[in-house]
């Protein structure tokens, strides 16, 4: 598997619409759209149900943490991240949020406008990223 063939299959999802717990191309969430293409891919990753629509309390990173325990994950140095990781992000203090990276563009499920969509990666979205992780064995 490639980083190429994550970015593809994330694209399949742009612009079907938020829906919170959401798995399936009827509606994703940000953690919905990463298990979504890890399914599309034949990657088997935990999935977790019933958190709210704002993780908080270390939930998001305690769900990334078993996947690097399990070696499904492994958690990147921000300034080494390529296309393919996945991004951890935060909009006021704890992670709340998850996009792939797609080059200079980021994929992810944002409920502000509603749906999967593709947008630079500028500043103000990279100031927002305090963890990074790459599926173990992507090849670039």
């Amino acid at each position: 598997m490639t980083a190429d063939d994550i970015i593809t299959t994330a694209r399949t999802a742009i612009g079907v619409p938020f829906r919170h717990q959401g798995r399936s191309l009827r509606g994703l969430d940000c953690v919905g759209l990463l298990v979504f293409v890890c399914d599309k891919l034949g990657v088997a990753v935990a999935d977790r149900e019933g958190y709210p629509e704002r993780p908080s309390k270390g939930l998001l990173e305690g769900a990334f943490s078993e996947h690097v325990a399990s070696g499904v994950l492994l958690r990147i140095e921000a300034t080494k991240m390529q296309p393919g990781d996945f991004l951890m992000m935060r909009f006021v203090r704890e992670p709340q949020h998850l996009a792939i990276l797609a080059g200079d563009t980021i994929i992810h499920s944002y409920m502000t406008v509603g749906q999967v969509c593709e947008h630079r990666l500028d500043s103000k979205w990279r100031s927002r990223v305090i963890a990074v992780y790459r599926l173990a064995g992507i090849e670039p």
